[in-house]
């Protein structure tokens, strides 16, 4: 099969995998220096920098044959899909190519898993120590972790890997028992657990080889099974919480040709999605809980933000005094994020905080009304209701779309 006809298959065949940004990785580069390429340090994989650039990274499959047979995967062992596989050569080969044509800045490499778990992880070790060691390639690369590889592979993949990243792929036990037999969310747990005791190891002596600087991460797919949201936030809670992961990604279920009768037919709304990834923010960053954010089961509201949810939600805490209110729970007003929280709590270190200012700082002035005072500036109390207030702030509602089928093929 010639290089180009792979490249097709094994390109298509990893869009499915979210979990390639990259963020903490190490700024390197080859300027002034022997080497071939450079890392940004933030916001990697086909996405926006915090600065507005545009950065992207050669997403592959090392190949797409796989001797597991999970029922949500289109690249399972009984998917009729066309099959291909890369040379380690040629993902080299690829990489720099691509590079020096200013297509990427740098490799995101997963596979599905061939004769056996650790064959398939001394191959994607052997892309990136190729890479390192051979060409000087001092760009990203993100390797996908294969959970039941032999340990000191995993420890090799991290020494030449700016990212590691282990799938967990579903919520639950039983969802993985169901529909990834093969799979063991033990072992996967063990993967995780091997890889944030070496970045342990790593932060507490610095002159130990280089591990993973970048962190490891995983992702979850959305709408393959029966589980709610409140069950997705609570595994990402205890993800971040026992193995210290930078991103929990999140990949909305979509139906593949000839699909079992295990997963559903149809996927779940993007929005659904979207939603997750802004409640997974408020984890990481504003300090809530996902007891917070989903107290009880079910998914998350489409119509509002998650943020505003638990504000209307949580009306006793509200109205907050900007000038008053603990300076950590600026924050969670609605319509004020993190860079503005800090600078009315550093503003109101020098006066008191006016409408006016919040105007000034851009901060979304309909959202935030009937959530803060200010020292001109008051809600009317009790003037309106939270049904109200959602049914004023809830997002504008989409065009439907006249060829549903086409939309859905």
């Amino acid at each position: 099969m010639e290089l180009n006809d792979k490249l097709e298959i094994l390109a298509d065949a990893a869009k499915y995998d979210a979990s390639c940004a990259s963020s903490g990785a190490p700024k390197r580069g080859s300027e002034g220096k022997d080497g071939l390429g450079a890392t940004t340090g933030m916001g990697i994989c086909h996405s926006y920098t915090p600065d507005g650039r545009c950065v992207s990274l050669l997403k592959i499959l090392l190949t797409n044959f796989c001797i597991y047979d999970c029922q949500y995967c289109i690249n399972r062992r009984t998917s009729n899909v066309p099959r291909a596989r890369f040379a380690v050569d040629e993902v080299v080969k690829l990489t720099q190519d691509f590079y020096l044509r200013n297509y990427i800045d740098g490799l995101f490499l997963s596979s599905g898993i061939i004769q056996s778990a650790d064959y398939t992880m001394e191959q994607l070790v052997a892309v990136a120590r190729t890479l390192r060691e051979v060409h000087n390639f001092r760009g990203y690369i993100h390797l996908k972790t294969i959970p039941d590889a032999d340990p000191l592979l995993i420890t090799e993949a991290g020494r030449w890997a700016d990212r590691l990243s282990v799938n967990i792929e579903l919520p639950t036990h039983d969802s993985v028992t169901k529909l990834a037999p093969e799979k063991s969310v033990h072992t996967i747990k063990l993967a995780m657990g091997s890889i944030r005791r070496k970045l342990d190891e790593k932060a507490e002596e610095p002159k130990a080889p280089a591990f993973a600087p970048a962190g490891q991460s995983t992702q979850m797919i959305v709408g393959a099974d029966a589980s709610d949201d409140h069950t997705i936030l609570n595994t990402a809670e205890t993800l971040y919480g026992s193995y210290k992961l930078k991103r929990v990604y999140y990949s909305a279920f979509s139906p593949i040709p000839q699909s079992p009768k295990s997963v559903p037919l149809a996927p779940p709304p993007l929005l659904r999605e979207h939603r997750l990834y802004q409640a997974d923010f408020l984890l990481r960053s504003y300090g809530f809980t996902a007891g917070e954010i989903m107290p009880q089961t079910g998914n998350l509201a489409l119509d509002i933000d998650p943020k505003l949810a638990w504000a209307l939600s949580n009306r006793d805490q509200f109205p907050m005094d900007l000038n008053r209110v603990d300076a950590t729970l600026i924050a969670r007003i609605p319509g004020i994020g993190l860079r503005n929280a800090k600078r009315i709590a550093d503003l109101r270190r020098l006066r008191r905080i006016r409408w006016e200012d919040l105007s000034r700082l851009r901060c979304s002035l309909k959202k935030l009304a009937p959530f803060v005072v200010t020292a001109d500036y008051k809600p009317a109390q009790g003037a309106t209701s939270s049904d109200l207030l959602r049914k004023h702030m809830a997002d504008a509602p989409q065009q439907m779309n006249l060829w549903p089928e086409l939309q859905a093929a």
